[in-house]
């Protein structure tokens, strides 16, 4: 079992879409036997992804700094809930436990931890695959962005490389199983 890191929303977004991507990537992760490690959040699109992977008989983890338990409203119906101070032990703590990770459409926070992990794994601080799922689009202006890095000189093709993407939870998925 590979425990799969989602990095998302505790908004849902505006389309219906955003949700139903959760909670199939949600579905997809307990049906190929892996564990979701997430915010430990109910609400949102983190919430979306927790419930689908219990009702499909899955094993989620959560992990949410005391300061936001009641602002994220945590999730006590998980697996298991870690308590952490601060939200760098809470990025840690996901990374530890953590074999690959995915970005859904989120904000600020999502962006931050995508690209915080990405960085660790471009230092050598981890080995683990990394990926987004564009749903409906959501991350193809991002991914054309880090397109124009490489062709200025910015980023190395190679680094770019390593950042996957898929349009649907089963492609990426299985693109990220090949790379564990």
């Amino acid at each position: 079992m590979a425990s799969i890191c989602v990095y998302l929303g505790s908004r849902e977004g505006r389309e219906p879409h955003f949700r139903e991507a959760a909670a199939a990537l949600g579905h997809e992760i307990a049906q190929r036997g892996h564990r979701l490690v997430y915010g430990g959040g109910r609400i949102g699109l983190m919430g979306a992804i927790a419930d689908a992977t219990l009702a499909a008989g899955g094993n989620a983890l959560g992990v949410m700094p005391t300061h936001l338990i009641e602002r994220e409203q945590a999730h006590y119906g998980l697996t298991k809930l870690i308590h952490v101070d601060d939200m760098h032990q809470r990025k840690a703590t996901m990374a530890l436990h953590a074999d690959a990770f995915i970005a859904l459409p989120g904000g600020i926070g999502t962006l931050e931890e995508l690209f915080e992990s990405w960085t660790w794994q471009y230092l050598g601080l981890h080995d683990k695959p990394i990926g987004v799922l564009d749903v409906e689009g959501f991350y193809t202006p991002l991914l054309q962005f880090l397109d124009t890095t490489v062709e200025s000189g910015f980023l190395a093709p190679q680094t770019r490389a390593t950042l996957c993407s898929g349009a649907t939870p089963k492609a990426l998925l299985t693109e990220l199983e090949s790379r564990l």
